[in-house]
C-alpha cells in the first residue's frame, strides 16, 4: 500500500433484514483514509495499538470493524456498547467471539460479537477464514478492518483493495535506521552538488544538466524520507529520535528546492507535479528530466534569475522580486552598476555582503 494510494471506489451493497441498523448518512461525506492516517492511528503508543498488542499477547485473535458509511449491510447480531473506547474494553470484548465495531474517528466502541457477512462473491487471496472476511469486508465497505491472527500473532489491515501488515517494533527501526544511513549519503552528495551550482551560477556557466542533476537528488531524497516516515509513524513514541534526526538530515531542502525551480522555471506547480509522477527509475534519467522539462540538450547554458543566492542576504522579497525584474536575471544583477536604481539606500549594503557571500561560494563554503 503506497503512501498516497486512497481506494474510494463507490459500490452498492443491499442490507439485511436482521443487520444491526445504523442511521445512514449520504456516502459522499465519508472521510477519506490515506496509508498514513491509519499508521498514526495504530503507531505504538496509542490506545488503539496496546490494547491490540494486548490482544496479541493475549494469544487471541480478533477482527476489528472501523464503522463507515457502506456498513451497516455487513455485520448482524451482536449486541450494542456505545462506550468511549479504551485498550482495556478492547482487550476484554476481544475475548468474545465475532468483530469489534468502532466509531468512524476511533472514539468509540459501537459494537461486540458481531457476525461479518461480506459478498462471498467478493475475491480474496487470503487462506484463513477471519482474513478471508476481513479481505472481503474492506473490499465491499472500502473501509477498514483489522484482524489479528491467534497463530502467528501479526496484525494486518485491510483498506478497501489494500493489505498491509503492521511489523515489528525492532524490525521498523532496524529498517528505518539503514535508510536513514542512506539518506543521509545522499543528503552528502546533495551539498556537494549544490556547492557545485552556487560557483557555477555566479560564474555565468551553468548548463542544464547541472539543474536536473540538483533536482534529481532532491526528489530521490524526498522519497527516501517518505519512506522512512512511514516507518517512523508506525514506531509511534519509538521513532521520536528517528524523526528529529531525519528532520536534521532534510532540513534545507525543500526551500532549496523551490527556489531552484523559481529560477529556471516559469510554472513552479507544474514542475512539482511532473516529478511527482515520475517513478523511481525516470528519477535517475537526467536526459529525460531535460528532454520533458527544458526541451533542450543537456548541455545548454541556462542563466538563474535569482532567487535562490538572493535569499542567501538580508534583502527582502519585495526587494528581490524588484532586482529581478529590473535587471532581468542573477547575471544582470551582479554586473549592474545601477543598484541604487532599485534599491536606494541599501545598495551599498547589498553590494559589500554580495561581495562577502561570493567570496565565501568561490571558496567552497557552504551557505
Amino acid at each position: 500500500m503506497e503512501a498516497n494510494d486512497r481506494f474510494y471506489r463507490d459500490r452498492n451493497y443491499n442490507s439485511s433484514e436482521d443487520s444491526v441498523k445504523v442511521p445512514s448518512v449520504k456516502v459522499e461525506n465519508e472521510k477519506k483514509l490515506t496509508k498514513l492516517d491509519i499508521l498514526r492511528k495504530l503507531s505504538s503508543g496509542t490506545e488503539l495499538r496496546e490494547g491490540i498488542d494486548n490482544v496479541v499477547s493475549g494469544g487471541m485473535g480478533g477482527l476489528i470493524v472501523v464503522y463507515n458509511l457502506r456498513a451497516e449491510g455487513v455485520f448482524q447480531g451482536g449486541f450494542s456498547i456505545d462506550c468511549k473506547f479504551s485498550s482495556k474494553r478492547l482487550f476484554e470484548l476481544s475475548k468474545m467471539d465475532g468483530a469489534i465495531i468502532l466509531s468512524e474517528d476511533f472514539s468509540k466502541i459501537l459494537y461486540a460479537n458481531t457476525l461479518l457477512v461480506p459478498d462471498s462473491n467478493l475475491t480474496s487471496f487470503e487462506t484463513g477464514v477471519r482474513h478471508q472476511v476481513a479481505e472481503r469486508t474492506a473490499k465491499q465497505i472500502n473501509g477498514l478492518i483489522i484482524a489479528v491472527s491467534e497463530r502467528r500473532g501479526e496484525i494486518t489491515i485491510y483498506y478497501g483493495n489494500s493489505k498491509y501488515v503492521l511489523q515489528p517494533t525492532e524490525v521498523l527501526i532496524r529498517r528505518a535506521t539503514e535508510t536513514l544511513q542512506i539518506l543521509e549519503k545522499q543528503r552528502e552528495v546533495f551539498n556537494e552538488i549544490l556547492i557545485n551550482l552556487n560557483v557555477l551560477e555566479l560564474t555565468n556557466l551553468v548548463s542544464i544538466v547541472d539543474v536536473c542533476r540538483v533536482l534529481q537528488r532532491i526528489e530521490m531524497i524526498k522519497r527516501m524520507s517518505g519512506i522512512i516516515n512511514e516507518y517512523i509513524l508506525e514506531l509511534g513514541k519509538d521513532g521520536v529520535i528517528l524523526r528529529m534526526r531525519m528532520r536534521e538530515i532534510i532540513r534545507g531542502i525543500e526551500k532549496e528546492g523551490i527556489f531552484i525551480i523559481k529560477d529556471y522555471f516559469k510554472n513552479i506547480l507544474e514542475t512539482r507535479e511532473f516529478f511527482s509522477n515520475l517513478n523511481f527509475e525516470e528519477i535517475l534519467d537526467a536526459e529525460n528530466i531535460a528532454e520533458s522539462l527544458f526541451h533542450e540538450s543537456l548541455d545548454k547554458s541556462i542563466i538563474p534569475k535569482g532567487y535562490r543566492i538572493l535569499n542567501k542576504t538580508n534583502l527582502n522579497n519585495e526587494n528581490i522580486e524588484n532586482l529581478i525584474r529590473g535587471f532581468g536575471n542573477l547575471d544582470g544583477i551582479v554586473n549592474s552598476e545601477n543598484l541604487a536604481s532599485v534599491l536606494g539606500n541599501l545598495a551599498d549594503n547589498f553590494k559589500r555582503e554580495f561581495i562577502n557571500l561570493k567570496e565565501q561560494i568561490m571558496i567552497g563554503k557552504m551557505i
